[in-house]
Order: C-alpha cells, then structure tokens, then sequence
C-alpha cells in the first residue's frame, strides 16, 4: 500500500492486518516472529510486548507502577499497542474504517490530544510515544486532505491498511525484504 498517496515500496514488509487481525497475530504469523502472551520473539529474542484495549493498564502500566489517575483523568483504550524495546517506544496504533461521513471524521482530529495523554502517562518510565493511524481507503478522498495534514503537522502518523514493521521499529525477516 501506499503511504501518503506517494511511494509504493515493499508492502510484505509491513503490518497488513488493516484491523481485521490484531496485531499479536500478525506478527505471529511472520516469519521469525512468534508471541506467546504479549510477548514479541524474533529469533527467539524478545524484541516487543503488545496490548490491546484494557491490557495497556492491567498489564503494562501495572508492571511498571503507574497509577494512570495520577497522570490523566480519563483511561484511554488503545485499539492496539506495541512496546518496543528495541527503541524504547510505545506505539499507539488506533485503526479507523469509513464507508459513510460520520463521527470516525472528528475523532481523527484527537490524535494530538491523545499522544499526550498517552506522553504523560509513559514519562514516568522515561519511554517515548508514537500515535499512528492505520486507515482505510476511505481515508484517502480529497475531503481528508485537511486533517491527514492536521495529524502529521503533530507529530503523529497515518498509513492506510499498512504499516512497515521498521516505522514499528520492528526487524525485518530477510526473506520478506524485495530487491
């Protein structure tokens, strides 16, 4: 797929689960990769950890001794999430599908808001965040133009039905790289 409308590159290299598999799944089906719990083996070296929804806080933030309530005062549920050691990043990956205008339009515009919400949580631990978009082609109509811009002018990201598993800070298996 295509990012920004531009480009094309190695699409096998990226998350391609366009939110109809989680993302513990995908990985777990790509070569070199398993998980096993919300653990993240490559090469049999643990490389990410992954939460979905309610599992950031039960899980996650738990391990690490934050009390969300002392940060934010209201839990946001990422649709999924994946801690990479690797670069000491949390991704926060939030898919949204369209196939009308409707309530999806605005809730593209919070992404500032919630990558520091999701900032201040994780600086207790000193652990940096990235917020990312996984859209769909309904995204890509010129009416958009304006908030995709938006989302990027903040820092945060959008890919539409694909993510490179490197912006995810992920290795590559060798044999998923075309020449």
């Amino acid at each position: 797929m295509i990012k920004n409308g531009k480009g094309g590159g190695n699409t096998r290299t990226g998350l391609i689960f366009e939110g109809k598999v989680d993302l513990a799944t995908f990985l777990s089906q790509q070569p070199h990769y398993s998980v096993i719990s919300n653990e993240v083996f490559y090469d049999n070296e643990r490389v990410a950890r992954v939460f979905k929804k309610d599992s950031f806080y039960s899980i996650f933030l738990a391990e690490l001794n934050i009390d969300c309530e002392k940060y934010i005062s209201k839990r946001l549920l990422p649709d999924d999430s994946i801690f990479v050691s690797l670069n000491n990043t949390l991704y926060i990956i939030e898919c949204k599908h369209q196939q009308v205008a409707g309530s999806v339009d605005e809730k593209l515009q919070t992404c500032d808001f919630k990558k520091k919400q999701y900032k201040k949580l994780m600086a207790p631990a000193n652990i940096d965040v990235k917020y990312i978009y996984l859209l769909d082609d309904w995204f890509r109509q010129a009416a958009y133009k304006d908030v995709l811009d938006y989302i990027q002018s903040v820092g945060c990201d959008y890919y539409f039905g694909y993510i490179p598993l490197s912006k995810l800070g992920l290795p590559v298996p060798p044999e998923l790289i075309k020449d």
